[in-house]
């Protein structure tokens, strides 16, 4: 309400009070009738003035209480506060609470007022804020911080005041504000700021683009990974500098229709250095569901990359030679089959390798097989059609061509290659090959059997002799099915107990009497009769299978010897052969140990053949594992001696016991140098003080000459062949029974 309707409502009550005063002062006869009517008038008006003047204050009173109603709906609407303190009396009002209100004393001398419920850590930071308002340095008081509810929670405010009053000092008397409850709008806060935090440290780097693809920000990982800074970024298009515009265009079609893309790409630093990344691009869309950004995440894989290359590389290369390896000639040679192209395909090994892995080291090996490989890759026609198969074997594969002038030539070229000489660690070693070749669709109708018939093919190229390459025919595969099914029948053999042993007597030459035999295995089916040992002993050799055969031999030969031990029989020494494979077996001496426990059989009653060829593999080696034998009391033979190619200054070094001389010389003993080989052999064998047996021995006149020569046993069809062991039970008996008539003939 106005000053000037305030007045007006005073007057008007003034002469509404005055009036009947007035009239009784003055009688109604004195009055004039004009000055009655005035005054009558003058009341009329001021009693019209005053009801006006009362209506428009009760409206101003109305529109008042509407208004503070309305603030007071608001603030509860709010949530805020109101607060009143008054500064020189420490009074606080509240005009409201919250759902679970603060407790707040109405009247405190605590400096903030609400001291006790302010948190620990907030407290000295609103005291400070509030002393900069009181001192003038700020224009509004304005703070968030934890305050303790009703439930002994905390919960976030905002405290926002000013100074409404000062005292004659010029210091703050009363201050006014509100306090907002913004737990909710802190938490949302924090979150926006773990999530700032998460997307400012993430190792992905990540671009936000408005629907242009134009960057709008980009975090610090990107700079890291793309070596370009937020600045030059930034409203700058979204592009891939090493792809065409179409490729761009191509991702936004696919997010218009799906909403996302991811693939990986390659890009380009500043520096010109090349990097891979796996990019994921996202729709960003509004409350509308219409797309806003785009947002583009992406990871350097540029290691990873490398590694699975490195990993690759590994499982798709020689790890000798570098050559593709394996199965990825295998995976060629399938591509090629089903694609029906023609092709020939050539696999080659190294004739004797093993003969230089044993003699001179597998280092050396090794690097010899490197030293080839790159000797081939560097040749134009080999260097991307080579393969390592494993060990030394190797495969050439010729595409779209059925040749033959051109691979023949190749086959030929090939072999010169192979046999130029390589030097490796000061030796010049000049290898040679075996080369087999397969037609494709002619030889096979699938990689394996292509694969086998080049193997089958090499097979015979080496079997005719050094540096040698064939075709595959039919008469290759019959062979290669023969000895597939000689395999089988070994492997059935030993399940089935078809192996067993034949002795050979080995006689004084002297006094004609038994002192030995020769163990010899035989392969006797049900059906087929016996099975020549030239016809199995091959494959077994070459499969691994001697090994289980010798062992059954030895086994069988043992307890065979002990029975006509414990019978009287017999008093000398079984000799059984022992092939290459089982010589170097690393626990052969632990195998023997066994067999003879298991069969009661005193070591010096067994004697071991072994090959001169065997122990000439490894003369170091095998010297090592003739002295383990020869210290169990086990009698060691060198057997076919002067067939291969014994070093005599080695020979003076094995530890034997006997020197047997091969069928060969002694048939050959009809001429004069045949005899005068044999008379060597003796002689050097006596020097070394060893035992001489002369094998195969079937005439009286080689006998007559071998007695002359002072062999000293001698073993052959002269005196038996090779008996079961129940025909050599009887010719045990026999010999028993004449050595007892023998001894009784009286002396005279």
């Amino acid at each position: 309400m106005s000053l000037k309707q305030k007045i007006i409502i005073i007057i008007s009550v003034f002469l509404l009070a005055i009036l009947p005063f007035s009239l009784y002062a003055f009688s109604w006869s004195n009055i004039e009738p004009y000055t009655l009517s005035l005054v009558l008038l003058c009341s009329f008006a001021a009693l019209l003035l005053a009801h006006i003047s009362i209506v428009k204050m009760r409206r101003y009173q109305l529109k008042l209480e509407q208004s503070e109603e309305r603030l007071r709906l608001s603030l509860w609407g709010s949530g805020d506060e109101l607060w009143d303190w008054k500064i020189s009396s420490n009074e606080l009002y509240r005009s409201s609470s919250w759902l679970n209100p603060v407790e707040l004393q109405p009247k405190t001398e605590d400096f903030p007022p609400n001291r006790q419920l302010i948190h620990p850590q907030d407290l000295d930071r609103v005291s400070a804020l509030l002393q900069e308002h009181f001192s003038g340095r700020t224009a509004y008081f304005e703070a968030t911080y934890r305050i303790k509810t009703a439930d002994d929670s905390w919960t976030w405010v905002l405290d926002r005041g000013k100074a409404v009053a000062f005292a004659t000092d010029g210091k703050p008397s009363r201050m006014t504000g509100t306090l907002k409850n913004i737990n909710l709008l802190k938490q949302t806060e924090e979150q926006l700021q773990l999530f700032a935090r998460c997307l400012h440290n993430i190792s992905d780097a990540v671009v936000i683009c408005d629907t242009d693809f134009v960057i709008l920000d980009v975090n610090p990982s990107f700079s890291q990974i793309t070596g370009k800074s937020r600045q030059q970024v930034l409203q700058q298009r979204f592009e891939l500098s090493l792809y065409p515009s179409r490729f761009m265009y191509d991702i936004r079609q696919k997010l218009s229709q799906s909403g996302s893309w991811k693939g990986e790409i390659q890009e380009q630093r500043p520096n010109g250095e090349l990097y891979q990344a796996e990019l994921a691009i996202d729709q960003i869309k509004d409350e509308q569901g219409n797309v806003s950004q785009y947002v583009a995440v992406f990871s350097d894989i540029t290691e990873r990359k490398l590694r699975e290359a490195e990993l690759s590389r590994l499982a798709n290369s020689d790890t000798l030679t570098g050559l593709p390896n394996r199965a990825v000639f295998m995976q060629k040679l399938g591509d090629l089959v089903s694609h029906r192209s023609e092709h020939a395909l050539l696999v080659f090994d190294l004739d004797n390798f093993k003969k230089i892995n044993d003699s001179l080291g597998h280092e050396l090996g090794d690097r010899l097989l490197c030293k080839l490989a790159e000797r081939l890759t560097n040749h134009a026609n080999y260097c991307d059609k080579l393969y390592r198969l494993g060990g030394d074997e190797f495969a050439l594969l010729l595409e779209q061509t059925n040749d033959l002038a051109y691979i023949t030539a190749l086959a030929k070229e090939l072999l010169g290659q192979i046999n130029q000489p390589i030097q490796v660690h000061q030796h010049d070693l000049a290898i040679t090959s075996s080369i087999g070749i397969v037609l494709f669709p002619d030889d096979g109708a699938d990689p394996q059997a292509l694969l086998r018939n080049a193997d089958t093919a090499m097979y015979h190229a080496k079997s005719q002799g050094a540096n040698r390459y064939l075709f595959f025919n039919d008469s290759m595969n019959k062979q290669a099915v023969k000895r597939l099914q000689i395999e089988n029948l070994i492997r059935y053999g030993l399940k089935e107990d078809y192996f067993v042993v034949y002795y050979q007597p080995k006689m004084d030459i002297v006094s004609g009497h038994l002192v030995g035999m020769e163990a010899l295995v035989r392969f006797i089916t049900p059906k087929g009769g016996l099975i020549s040992p030239a016809s199995f002993i091959p494959v077994a050799e070459e499969t691994g299978q001697i090994i289980e055969i010798g062992e059954v031999v030895l086994r069988k030969a043992c307890r065979d010897v002990k029975t006509w031990i414990d019978q009287g029989l017999f008093h000398g020494r079984v000799a059984v052969n022992l092939s290459s494979r089982q010589f170097s077996l690393p626990f052969l001496c632990e195998l023997i140990d066994d067999t003879l426990q298991q069969t009661e059989l005193p070591s010096y009653h067994l004697e071991l053949e072994i090959t001169e060829g065997t122990v000439m593999q490894s003369p170091p080696q095998a010297i090592e594992t003739m002295k383990k034998l020869r210290a169990r009391g086990i009698h060691l033979a060198m057997d076919d001696f002067g067939t291969g190619y014994s070093s005599l200054a080695y020979l003076k070094q094995f530890p034997l016991n006997t020197l047997k001389i091969d069928k060969a010389f002694i048939d050959d003993m009809s001429n004069a140098r045949g005899r005068n080989m044999v008379d060597t052999i003796m002689t050097i064998a006596h020097n070394l003080n060893l035992t001489v047996v002369a094998e195969g021995v079937e005439q009286s006149e080689q006998l007559d000459m071998l007695r002359k020569l002072r062999c000293d046993v001698i073993q052959g069809y002269y005196y038996s062949k090779p008996l079961s062991a129940a025909d050599f039970s009887q010719f045990l008996q026999q010999q028993k029974q004449q050595r007892n008539r023998l001894n009784a003939v009286p002396i005279r």
